[in-house]
């Protein structure tokens, strides 16, 4: 009986000892059995070292370390707020970059290969001049006159100076309960400004969650009709609470919005030769996400056969944006990624089936102007043969965000 009560006693006194030692000295943890060898973020950079390396070349030692580092933001004003933001904002030391744009981009029409300005007149004879082939690169329009890219003069993004990387306070609601601005990549302006949107037109933002564009296409103030669709059911209730926390109730009405959760890569079977603009923001590799969060990651091993799939989907979503525009009508395809698979090699190919397939003809817009208004804002990619590249930089940590501009002729 004294053996069993000592036997008790011990057991008592070893139960109380566990209790008293840390967790973490007593038994292994979980995690280091099932946490995965090889995180997404780590796939993730092994392969924009073999990809990028090539395709960047010198540049991409800089752009890794960017992506690696915090990156920065823009406040996209909210036209339909009651408060002073500028004025707040100017007062932190923020600046408009629109509005702040390099006066050398605001000559309306220029000679690529002199650097000549010339007259309305002479612009327009060129104009007419125009190749109305299946594509144009940035090459065989040197020498040509380049019309002028007329921005929307209501959309305003403030962003702190270069190398500043304070953050943004969360908005705040003014006496109608909407928000004074929205927190975004400032280059993620640059597609709905190339877009030029004019007084009137109808827009269509195939890919529209979670709502940064569609909110700068709304603060135009010069759509007649905008229609936002996005594939997935759960991020379009997102877009609606975006939308609904910026813009008055009055305005997103059946007569002015739409908001769809369509497969934007059949919309060509839904309406065609309808919208002046179309935006085609298509899913991407999200370069910036890729590399520092695992969750939700595309490099994920179980999204393998996703990821290797986007060239395909990106593909038919700008087909089905280029038929959903109406002759004379522009899109704007764009993406967040360096890949050159994913970005020019897609606008090459649908303008080749455009014309196959659709009878289509297509001509690539030159966006040089928007990179010569903005540069002192971003830092682009020299020498792209097709479209334009915002790429990051630790003095201007934007990006990266692709963007390619086509005109309908037929």
């Amino acid at each position: 009986m004294a053996l069993l009560q000592d036997t008790r006693l011990l057991l008592r006194k070893v139960k109380d000892l566990r209790c008293l030692t840390p967790r973490r000295n007593r038994v292994k943890e979980k995690w280091a059995t099932t946490r995965a060898k090889y995180p997404p973020t780590s796939l993730a950079l092994q392969h924009f070292d073999a990809t990028y390396g090539v395709e960047l070349g010198k540049l991409w030692p800089s752009v890794r370390v960017a992506l690696l580092s915090e990156r920065k933001y823009g406040a996209l004003l909210n036209n339909y707020y009651h408060g002073a933001a500028l004025e707040d904002f100017e007062a932190q030391g923020c600046r408009d970059f629109i509005s702040d744009r390099d006066t050398e981009g605001r000559v309306f029409f220029f000679i690529i290969s002199t650097g000549q300005p010339c007259t309305e007149q002479e612009s327009d004879v060129a104009g007419a001049e125009e190749s109305s082939g299946v594509s144009m690169k940035k090459s065989d329009i040197d020498g040509q006159r380049l019309s002028p890219l007329q921005l929307s003069p209501n959309i305003k993004c403030v962003v702190f100076p270069r190398g500043d990387i304070t953050r943004f306070k969360p908005a705040r609601p003014d006496v109608c309960g909407l928000l004074g601005y929205y927190l975004m990549d400032a280059a993620s302006v640059l597609p709905c400004l190339a877009l030029d949107v004019q007084e009137g037109h109808s827009v269509l933002d195939l890919c529209a969650a979670p709502g940064g564009k569609t909110l700068a296409l709304l603060q135009t103030q010069s759509i007649r009709f905008l229609c936002a669709n996005d594939v997935s059911v759960s991020r379009t209730f997102r877009l609606r609470r975006v939308l609904h926390s910026y813009v008055p109730t009055q305005f997103l009405t059946d007569q002015t919005l739409r908001i769809t959760s369509f497969d934007g890569s059949k919309w060509g079977e839904i309406e065609r030769n309808t919208f002046d603009r179309v935006l085609v923001d298509v899913p991407c590799t999200t370069d910036r996400h890729s590399l520092t969060e695992d969750d939700n990651n595309i490099f994920n091993k179980m999204r393998t056969s996703e990821r290797r799939r986007l060239p395909q989907l990106q593909l038919e979503l700008l087909l089905a944006g280029i038929q959903a525009a109406c002759p004379g009508g522009e899109i704007l395809y764009s993406t967040c990624t360096l890949s050159q698979i994913q970005n020019l090699r897609v606008v090459e190919q649908a303008v080749q089936l455009a014309q196959e397939n659709h009878g289509i003809s297509l001509q690539v817009v030159d966006l040089r102007p928007l990179t010569h208004m903005f540069r002192k804002t971003f830092h682009f990619t020299p020498d792209l043969h097709l479209g334009e590249m915002v790429i990051p930089h630790l003095a201007a940590n934007f990006g990266p965000i692709y963007m390619c501009k086509l005109r309908r002729l037929t």
